[in-house]
């Protein structure tokens, strides 16, 4: 059976179960560096605010997704990071399709023109959802970081919008 998703804005009242997500891709040390979730206040001030969504079925958070931006310099505005993160219980549902899908078309509205992420290379499927939204690699990062003192890979995904050209 499949569930009703529903895309919106995410509020600072849905950060503990953004969160509660998040510490569980943690967890899976496949998704992300981190070794824990931020507190809300340093979280909120690293994400743009206008690119800041989660998925809902009845009434619970299962996914969210978020853009950072890359730098302060203005010549970089429309480049953005971005972070897509789907429940254990909702994975394999077309949730992160529908979170990122979204992303994209929120992205495209406030003016970014690129956004990127990094990938591990075991994270086979977060590279294939990332594919299936129009990303391409564009770069291999060998050893870029290192996780309980074993150094990592990443693989750099892109996707430029159609909207504004580039």
């Amino acid at each position: 059976m499949t569930m009703e998703i529903f895309i919106d804005a995410m509020q600072p009242e849905d950060w503990p179960e953004v969160r509660a997500i998040y510490e569980a891709g943690i967890a899976t040390k496949n998704a992300t560096f981190e070794t824990a979730a931020p507190d809300w206040e340093q979280w909120d001030a690293a994400h743009r605010k206008d690119c800041r969504l989660v998925a809902r079925a009845n009434g619970t958070v299962v996914g969210w997704a978020a853009l950072t931006p890359v730098s302060g310099r203005c010549v970089y505005a429309g480049v953005a990071e971005e972070s897509v993160y789907v429940s254990e219980s909702a994975r394999g549902q077309g949730v992160g399709k529908k979170l990122l899908t979204a992303l994209i078309e929120v992205s495209e509205q406030c003016g970014i023109w690129m956004i990127q992420t990094g990938i591990f290379p075991e994270n086979e499927a977060s590279i294939q959802l990332h594919r299936n939204c129009g990303f391409r690699v564009v770069g291999y990062r060998e050893k870029i970081g290192q996780m309980d003192g074993v150094w990592r890979d990443t693989l750099l995904l892109e996707r430029r919008s159609r909207v504004v050209g580039v």
